[in-house]
């Protein structure tokens, strides 16, 4: 499992927009995490899975809730990562209304989760191979702070926790 003071692993991830913009279709679109964190201080949180309970009612909205708190702790971007692909996690994000606070980021096949050592199996609830829930804060491209939560917990990766870190 990554550590604290360990760099990201590369690995491709992918994001749905609402809106085209220069250089970026509707999607989905690749990004390389190498590429994305060079140079910015970066909280990402991840979770199980998009439309499931805690992390729509509770995970998610803290993030969006505690943007400006995050911004001015110099926070560049927040991302959110769960094993679902981008077409899902765009329509989470427009549920939520995250609008451009939090990256919405479908890590589809597993890819960075793995390389993280951070899966979580589920196929014995019909949810296959997921993310656990874990927050960390990034500083280009190194592992500043980790925090995993106990299985079924929600305790050390919500936005007022991670904000306490920064």
């Amino acid at each position: 499992m990554i550590a604290v003071g360990q760099k990201l692993p590369n690995a491709t991830l992918y994001e749905f927009f609402n809106e085209a913009s220069e250089g970026c279709a509707l999607g989905p679109n690749a990004f390389e995490v190498e590429k994305l964190v060079a140079g910015k201080k970066i909280v990402i949180f991840a979770l199980p899975g998009a439309f499931t309970p805690t992390c729509s009612a509770q995970h998610v909205p803290g993030f969006v809730e505690h943007f400006d708190a995050f911004k001015a702790k110099g926070v560049d971007e927040i991302w959110c990562v769960a094993v679902n692909d981008p077409f899902v996690m765009g329509a989470w994000g427009r549920d939520l209304n995250v609008g451009k606070k939090i990256r919405m980021l479908g890590d589809g096949s597993g890819e960075f989760t793995k390389k993280l050592g951070m899966e979580f199996d589920l196929t014995a609830r019909g949810l296959g191979v997921r993310s656990q829930r874990y927050a960390m804060i990034i500083e280009d491209g190194v592992v500043k702070t980790l925090d995993l939560e106990a299985p079924g917990k929600f305790e050390v990766s919500d936005a007022a926790s991670v904000l306490k870190k920064l």
